[in-house]
Order: C-alpha cells, then structure tokens, then sequence
C-alpha cells in the first residue's frame, strides 16, 4: 500500500521508529531481545529476528548501548538536542539546533522517524565527525503543520497526496471516502489525520481542491501551506476582532498624553492599508524640535493568552506575497482599529524627542499617547516636497529629511552597511496574472521614515539595556545581528574578483567600510545588483534573542524591533515589556522569552522563504 517503499523496509523502519521510543522511554532501564519482543508483542519468527537486526542497528549508530551479552540500553552518554528539522530532496535531514553554538546536525533518511520538514524535532547524536555531527531523530516534539498542497494520485482503492515540495519527504495516504470531491490529478489542500507507528505514509483527508479558475491562486496558497503558514483566522479569533471598538474612550485617554492638537502624519506606500507609524512636529521655543515617533498601540487591543493573541505568536509576522498580504493580525484590528488612518483619533505608544537640527538627541520620553493624524503621504508625494515642490507641511518634512541625511551619514561613518534596496512589484489582471512588473528603489522619503524608526528601535533598546532589575538586567527581546564569518567574507572576495574587484582589507573593523566604498564605486554598473546581493548572503542573518550582542549591519550597540506591531508580533512584546519597565516593573514574560525568540525568527524564516517563491 506504502508507495516508494517495499513491505521489509517498511516493517523495519515502522519497527525501529517504536523501539526507539521504547528506550526513550525507559532511559534508566535494560531490555534484552525477548523483552523488548514481548513489550511490542511480536509472535512471527521474521518479526522477531528483525526486531535483533534492529537492535543491532541502534547499538552500531550509537543510539543504544550493550549493557551485558544481547542486553541493550540508552546510551545516555549520547547528547541530546532539540531544532528545526530541514529536509532535503532525497530524504536526508538536518537539525538545525535551538542552541545557535551547536552545528547543524545530518540525519540519514532512516533516522528521520516519521519526523517532517519543519517539524521540531528532539534528536539524538550517534556519530561525531570532523566536519558534521550524525544523529537519530527520537520524536517529533511539535508538528511545523499538518496541512499540505499537492497533486492527486488515484488508485482502484485508495490515493495519495503527492507534495509539491518534494522536502516533505513522504506522500500522504488518502482513504478514497476521504477525498471529499478530488479527483485525479486534482490539485488539493490536505490534512494528516494520523500517522500509525506501524504505516510507512501518514494518512489524510483532503481540506479543499484548489480550482483552476485560478491557478495563481492555487499556487500561492500552496507557497504558503507548504511554508506552514496559515492563510485563514480561526473563528473564535475573527469573533473576537470584530467585538473589537473602533472610537477611543475619553477614560483611557485621560490616562495617556495627549498629543491630538500637535501636527502628525504618516508615509507610507500608495498602496498600503496598515499605517503602524506616523511622526509628530512641533519646533519648540529653544529652537529644538519635539518629535515624536507613534506607534501603532496595538497592546491595548491584543491582551495576553487571548485568542488573538496566540494566533499572532503562532504567525509571528504578516507575509507579504506577490499578489496578497497574509495578516499577523484580523483587518479588523491591522487595517481599522491599530492603523494609524488619517482624521482618525488613535492610541499609540510614543517615543518623542527633543532633538536639533544637527540630529543631537537632548532628551527622549517613552508612553502611552493619543494622536490625531492630520495628513497621509504616499511616499511619492512625499518625495516631491523633498525635491521642492510645494505641499503640506513642506517645511516640517524637507527638516526632518535634513536631519534624516546627518543621522544617516552618522550610521555610515561608524561602519553600518550601505545597502540600496530594490523591491520587485507586480500589478495583476482580473485573472490573477501578472501584467507589469514594478521595481521600486528606496529614495530619500523612504530612508526618511527608515532612520526616524531607526533612531526609535535604538533609543527604546539602549533604555532597556541601561536598566536594572535589582541585580538583573531587564529581560528583553533584541534585534542582533552577529559579525560576519571570515569564511564567507573571504568566498565573496574570491567571488567579487570574476568581475575585477578586490576588497583592499577584511579586517573585521574596517570591513562594512571597505564593502560600502565598493558598492558605491560601482553603483551604476551592470553587476551591482549581484555584488550587492552576494554581499548581503556573506553577512550573518539578524535573529531575535534575549542576550544582546548588537547589531554589526546596522553599527548599534542595543537594537530592537519597536516599530511595527500590527505586522511583528516581537514589537508587541517589546511594546509589553517597555510598559513593565515604565509602570509596575514586574517582567512577566522573562521565563519565556527565550521561546518566543526561536519562534518568531524560525517564522521569520519561512515568510521571506514565502515571499521569495511568491515572486
């Protein structure tokens, strides 16, 4: 019935898998051959002697030790991890380890143990080697999801599921009155019901075909399943949004600073519906200028352990694909209730400045405020006005772009990366096809609102780490991002050479230096766009963790992610965490902080895996 596989490979893998989990178990205690026949009663005379070859197996792999002549144990001595498994095409592994020091970990297709791409997975090391570590997976801990795109296969008595993805690693058994309506090489979302320990494919029952009226569509919510990605709210949290109040109360606000009378706007892209930030200008009688940076306050809505409030962990992020965005949060709450809407009163959490026109930060004041925003800006209105022509709060907004400009060249000067980034857009047809394709370049309104959050981020995480809580520091969620690897650095020097290039030094200190001279050198060639891009995949990747080790990309000391709640459920955090630190400093989430981190950077992964397949 298993596809791909013969019936002896299946029984022994099916088990392996359930003597496995039987000294997993029994860490402590031994078993020799009879008892551990006994325990998984096994009768036939084949059954049991494979049963011994598969006790052999494990001791040769490490898995298990002898403890006495034909007596087996768990070799304790084995360390044990637990990550995120990534498949590969053939059926091999890796666990890519929760502890960021330990290596990736190979795992051959006999140890993956009904484990699948994505899963988190506990697994156990048998073989140290000079390049790689080796191990068993023991048990899938969490299911990365359970629902997949493929093609179905029909047969006289049953179907299968053949993924998209072919780093599932299985096709999915289908029993034919589970098909609900596919047919034959119909394209269809599935869902693993079960998976006996005895069966060598999971079994499942079909969701929903995906039609071909279409085939965008299909493919776009198979991107996203495949990435393990929810495109649907639950009703008990869509139930929940739409209970959610629109008009602010007068009671709440008297809580707040209230800064409705000072002149705010936004900018943003003409096409965008989430407005999570808007600026504030008032010039003030020394000259200086009280600016405030707003933030969408969308604590006040999302409450801890409510429905919403899981389903955003369980998100993490909005996705943004080619033709869709896939909300963290219900339109209810990211397009009308949080989103900072023109003429519209709002709650927000501020950090507002009283900053020179040199960009020198003389005092700063975080809170829980209200604005009013008088005006909306596309970002190409905005560019207009820095250009010269005339517009609303003209002044207000060529300012700040000078002020911009020096906190900026300030960044660079101190070795942040140069990167000029391009964004692929596409405009659609009624019928969900591409009809023009939109590369839109960061010009000067865009690295305006860029160093304005920027300044924020900054600011909040340096006022955290300065704190302390008695003898600790205050639990937090950074932004880091590590130095780069001298390996890698040095491949992109060899790289850069095909094209007559050369970096004049990699010496770690002068090395963001020495990249951003060469990106700006040959900024108007043909191979900057590969260059740049090849330079971005030598750096390491920014993640979120509770220790703080800066940021090398961005030259900062402290750096968090402050600025977009509606769309990062770790700026929601922050945004709890601040207002702990500024009321009752009681730091409720510091025992579990270590947790969210690795979730919301393993799904910061697979969104921007998403949107790349997307475009």
């Amino acid at each position: 019935m298993a596809r791909r596989n013969n019936k002896n490979s299946n029984k022994k893998k099916s088990l392996t898998q359930i003597i496995r989990k039987i000294f997993s178990k029994h860490p402590e205690s031994a078993f020799n051959h009879k008892q551990v026949c006994s325990m998984i009663d096994l009768r036939e005379k084949t059954l049991r002697k494979l049963a011994f070859t598969v006790l052999e197996d494990l001791a040769k792999q490490g898995f298990l030790k002898r403890t006495g002549y034909g007596v087996y144990q768990l070799n304790s001595s084995s360390n044990f991890f637990e990550g995120e498994l990534q498949m590969t095409a053939r059926g091999a592994g890796f666990v890519i380890p929760d502890d960021s020091e330990k290596a990736d970990i190979f795992v051959s297709p006999h140890g993956i143990n009904q484990a699948l791409d994505g899963d988190i997975v506990k697994v156990q090391l048998t073989k140290k080697g000079k390049n790689r570590d080796e191990g068993v997976i023991v048990e899938a801990v969490e299911r990365g999801r359970t629902q997949f795109v493929g093609k179905i296969e029909v047969h006289d008595k049953f179907a299968f599921l053949i993924p998209d993805n072919s780093k599932v690693g299985t096709d999915i058994y289908i029993p034919k009155e589970k098909l609900n309506g596919a047919k034959n090489k119909d394209k269809a979302l599935v869902r693993i019901t079960t998976w006996p320990k005895s069966a060598g494919n999971p079994y499942g029952e079909v969701v929903e075909v995906l039609g071909s009226e279409n085939p965008n569509d299909g493919e776009m919510i198979g991107i996203l399943v495949n990435q393990g990605i929810d495109y649907v709210f639950p009703p008990e949290v869509l139930s929940q949004a739409e209970n959610t109040p629109l008009v602010l109360d007068e009671d709440e606000i008297s809580k707040r600073r209230d800064m409705r009378d000072v002149d705010t706007f936004t900018i943003d892209p003409f096409d965008a519906k989430d407005f999570d930030d808007a600026l504030s200008f008032k010039r003030l009688e020394n000259g200086h200028i009280e600016l405030g940076v707003h933030i969408a306050d969308v604590s006040h809505y999302v409450r801890p352990y409510t429905p919403m409030d899981v389903e955003a962990l369980k998100r993490s992020n909005s996705v943004y694909l080619a033709d869709r965005v896939v909300p963290m949060l219900p339109e209810q709450l990211s397009n009308l209730a949080c989103s900072l809407r023109p003429n519209e009163d709002k709650y927000t959490f501020s950090a507002v400045f009283e900053i020179d026109d040199d960009g020198k930060v003389h005092n700063e004041w975080f809170g829980k405020t209200a604005i009013h925003s008088n005006r909306r800006f596309a970002y190409e209105e905005a560019q207009e006005i820095i250009e010269g022509k005339d517009g609303d709060y003209q002044e207000e907004i060529r300012t700040l772009d000078k002020i911009a400009k020096i906190l900026r060249k300030k960044r660079l000067k101190k070795g942040a990366m140069n990167i000029e980034s391009e964004e692929v857009r596409f405009r659609f047809d009624d019928k969900g096809y591409p009809s023009e394709l939109i590369i839109k370049t960061s010009k000067d309104a865009n690295k305006l609102i860029e160093e304005f959050m920027l300044l924020a981020n900054r600011r909040v995480a340096t006022f955290i780490a300065s704190k302390k809580d008695g003898q600790k520091e205050v639990p937090f969620i950074y932004r880091c991002h590590d130095k780069p690897d001298p390996q890698k650095v040095n491949t992109f020097n060899v790289f850069i050479t095909k094209f007559g290039y050369e970096l004049p030094s990699l010496n770690e200190e002068k090395l963001s230096l020495n990249i951003n001279k060469l990106l700006n050198d040959i900024r108007y060639t043909n191979e900057y766009s590969i260059i740049q891009s090849m330079a971005i995949r030598s750096m390491a990747k920014a993640s979120y963790e509770t220790k703080n080790i800066g940021h090398y990309g961005l030259a900062f000391d402290n750096y968090t992610h402050f600025t977009s709640p509606i769309r990062r459920y770790a700026d929601l955090i922050v945004h709890r965490i601040l207002q702990e630190e500024l009321t009752s400093k009681k730091h409720k989430y510091a025992s579990v902080l270590d947790d969210i981190c690795k979730r919301i950077s393993r799904m910061e992964r697979k969104a921007i895996e998403a949107e790349r397949e997307s475009t």
